[in-house]
């Protein structure tokens, strides 16, 4: 990818039986010059932060019994109003809940979450997986309700730290981070989120902002994996999200995608918008990370898109 101009660069982790394989190589930015990558610098993960942050933090609160997997959203959410939408249905990307926002990246904070609360379900509720940031967004609101703070304050606190992840952070030193997107009105974007939705909620959204080190990716791998130990969840819930969690077995957890080895064997999967994913199996001990930023200097990158595709297929095999 990197050779092929496809990314500027890459950093990227396999762990294998408890042992674990990096590497760094290539640019972090080639606008509006050419910079080296580093090791340790951070990576805007986009949607990861699904994962690792807000649906972490869902786990701990059902595991503490604030709520429970299928708890109502109207009951949580006062402008939310369908009532057959759970936790459930938000974490397996199932809830439906769709709809135009007009100006939605010119929208104040206030108004963008009102905005997201008053959508509607559409009739494939239930019936189908529609990967949408919404219902982590939601989520985040969740979050909030009971902690009485910013959502990423609260994953801070409870998930960051515990996990002794000290270099995964939402408020980076600009120049540690590697640049995204560059463009017409925001500029080479580099230690800010790319996303812009997240980019008008700040510490609100749950969705995006992590930042992280390829090295704090692979102590949440390996945590995931049960290669370290640490109380924050217990075994048996990060081991279930090895299984479909959907109500019509669609093929999705809680939080995470799941793809299956030929032999039946599950993974957990996700991805991130400006170039990042992660895959793991606990059965079998192996996990891939791959930090990039194939947004830079341009969004367009269907080729990234289909390579990462095809390397996933064949790294399960």
């Amino acid at each position: 990818m990197v050779n092929a101009g496809v990314v500027p660069g890459v950093s990227y982790a396999h762990l294998h039986d408890g042992q674990v394989e990096t590497m760094v190589y290539g640019n972090a930015e080639t606008v509006p010059v050419t910079k080296p990558l580093k090791w340790g610098m951070l990576y805007d993960m986009a949607s990861l932060t699904k994962v690792v942050g807000t649906t972490t933090m869902i786990l701990k609160m059902i595991e503490e019994g604030k709520v429970s997997l299928d708890d109502r959203v109207a009951d949580l959410i006062c402008d939310f109003k369908d009532e057959r939408v759970t936790l459930r249905h938000l974490l397996t990307h199932t809830s439906a809940i769709s709809g135009y926002i007009p100006h939605r990246n010119q929208l104040p904070p206030d108004k963008l979450i009102r905005a997201i609360d008053s959508l509607t379900v559409a009739e494939w509720f239930d019936k189908k997986v529609v990967y949408t940031d919404v219902g982590l967004i939601m989520l985040g609101q969740i979050i909030e309700k009971f902690y009485h703070v910013p959502v990423q304050q609260v994953i801070h606190d409870e998930v960051l730290i515990p996990l002794g992840l000290t270099e995964s952070t939402f408020t980076p030193v600009k120049e540690n981070c590697v640049p995204t997107e560059v463009t017409s009105d925001r500029g080479v974007i580099q230690g800010e989120v790319h996303d812009p939705k997240a980019f008008i909620l700040k510490e609100h959204c749950g969705s995006a902002g992590l930042f992280m080190t390829l090295n704090d990716v692979i102590k949440f791998a390996q945590w995931i994996l049960g290669i370290t130990s640490h109380e924050l969840l217990q075994r048996a819930t990060i081991d279930s999200l090895f299984k479909d969690w959907t109500t019509h077995h669609l093929g999705r957890s809680l939080g995470w995608d799941l793809r299956f080895s030929p032999d039946g064997t599950p993974w957990i999967y996700h991805t991130g918008y400006t170039g990042t994913y992660i895959i793991l199996s606990k059965q079998l001990q192996e996990g891939l990370i791959v930090l990039t930023n194939r947004v830079h200097p341009q969004a367009d990158n269907q080729t990234f898109l289909d390579m990462r595709d095809q390397l996933i297929a064949d790294f399960i095999k």
